[in-house]
């Protein structure tokens, strides 16, 4: 499930062609994110032009820039489709559940994939942590996907993501909780697989991040 097409939710109802133009839309897209990160990692992020890309993905040149503003944003537009789709994943759970078990299963279902998705999904973060400009955009991925899912939280529980906290605040701790989990796999500063450095670290959070090795403490009035 770690690609820009796996990570579509689900398209608005629209006429027949209205659907198939933002399939087309959606599947363009993705032809050039992954272009650009081919182009990125044979060439060097710093030399590949958005023509360059536009040609690798089989469209016309000068037609890149309505698709994505840059080549930054196309090679880690892959991150935030993750962001909705990880979202969608939150609305679609049962609506009794705990809001942080929905968030827990639709973490693990979002990091079901196969390993050369994973292994794709690990060289995309190493180029973007080895770039500058491309941390930069990435950081606004982990933004948005924030508010996707404070959006998601708050249907479920009947809050408004704008004007209430708790949909925010769920919505931060989780998507902290994954940043800290992406970013231990992809620097191989644990030897844990994504899925359960991810798992450990929701778990962690939801325990109310009591320090290793010290009993709980006990509530006060």
């Amino acid at each position: 499930m770690i690609g820009l097409s796996a990570a579509v939710s689900s398209v608005p109802r629209m006429d027949d062609e209205a659907v198939q133009r933002e399939r087309k839309r959606t599947a363009t897209r993705a032809a050039l994110s992954e272009a650009a990160m081919r182009l990125a990692l044979r060439q060097g992020v710093q030399y590949v032009t958005a023509d360059a890309i536009a040609v690798a993905a089989g469209i016309a040149p000068g037609t890149f820039r309505n698709y994505f503003a840059s080549k930054e944003e196309a090679i880690v537009a892959p991150l935030l489709a993750q962001g909705r789709y990880f979202a969608d994943l939150v609305r679609a759970r049962p609506a009794g559940e705990p809001v942080w078990d929905s968030l827990r299963h639709a973490g693990m279902t979002m990091l079901s994939a196969p390993a050369e998705q994973m292994k794709a999904l690990h060289d995309r973060l190493h180029l973007i942590r080895s770039h500058a400009a491309l941390f930069a955009q990435h950081l606004t991925v982990f933004d948005e996907s924030e508010r996707l899912l404070a959006e998601a939280i708050a249907d479920r529980v009947g809050l408004d993501a704008a004007a209430d906290a708790y949909p925010r605040l769920q919505a931060g701790a989780a998507v902290l909780a994954m940043r800290i989990a992406l970013d231990l796999w992809a620097t191989g500063k644990s030897t844990g697989s994504l899925p359960d450095l991810t798992a450990g670290a929701l778990d962690d959070v939801r325990a109310g991040l009591l320090q290793p090795g010290r009993p709980a403490l006990a509530a006060t009035s």
